[in-house]
């Protein structure tokens, strides 16, 4: 790994942490103790750009530094871990695969399938340990809570990068913080459409979801 990519992947994990520590709020009120963040879209970037293990290392890095600042335990990072990696380097992994505007979609919506499945599966597991409550309560919070928040999150990180992908590539290739073979190919203006709409669509279910509308 040369020095430029070092220096590229750790001002992409300070962006991530930055916007982890700035936005983070409960989107589902029926599990308002799991919470929204964006670093997911920054970690699926990097990994689309890098590849896979890329977003590996940055999930471990930002997972790990979080609880420094808000607290918590080895549960949290595992968690936290498994959500991010199921999304991004599932998508990443696939976008390497098929390096085309398809490949990115078809890479993010399997992301988006694997993040809702691993977290009913690691919630179903890990909650009733980390709250000290049976099962049978988190059980009943599946549906209604855990299966739409995931799906909400990783579909608004998912638009979200297909919306910022671009401009985040062209201004690392203006610093020369990337080269240009390293990003071959750009999602076209009808995909940022596209992941515009997708955001503000699910930004507009997670107000109407908060009592605003």
């Amino acid at each position: 790994m040369t020095v430029k990519k070092m220096t590229t992947i750790a001002i992409l994990s300070a962006l991530a942490i930055v916007l982890n520590l700035v936005i983070y709020f409960p989107i589902v009120p029926a599990v308002s103790f799991l919470k929204y963040d964006p670093k997911d879209i920054i970690i699926v970037i990097s990994g689309f750009i890098y590849g896979p293990l890329v977003s590996f290392i940055m999930s471990l890095l930002c997972s790990g530094l979080e609880i420094l600042y808000r607290g918590g335990t080895i549960l949290d990072i595992l968690m936290n871990v498994i959500s991010t990696c199921a999304f991004a380097c599932t998508a990443a992994w696939i976008y390497k695969i098929k390096k085309n505007k398809i490949g990115a979609i078809v890479g993010l919506v399997c992301g988006i399938v694997a993040t809702t499945g691993c977290m009913l599966l690691w919630n179903y597991i890990i909650t009733p340990i980390y709250f000290e409550m049976p099962r049978e309560a988190v059980v009943e919070m599946l549906l209604p809570g855990i299966l739409p928040f995931n799906l909400i999150k990783s579909g608004l990180n998912a638009a979200i990068a297909l919306f910022l992908y671009k401009p985040i590539v062209m201004i690392l290739r203006t610093t020369n913080l990337v080269e240009q073979k390293e990003t071959k190919e750009h999602l076209s203006i009808a995909f940022l459409i596209i992941g515009a709409f997708v955001a503000i669509s699910l930004i507009i279910l997670i107000l109407v979801l908060k009592g605003v509308f």
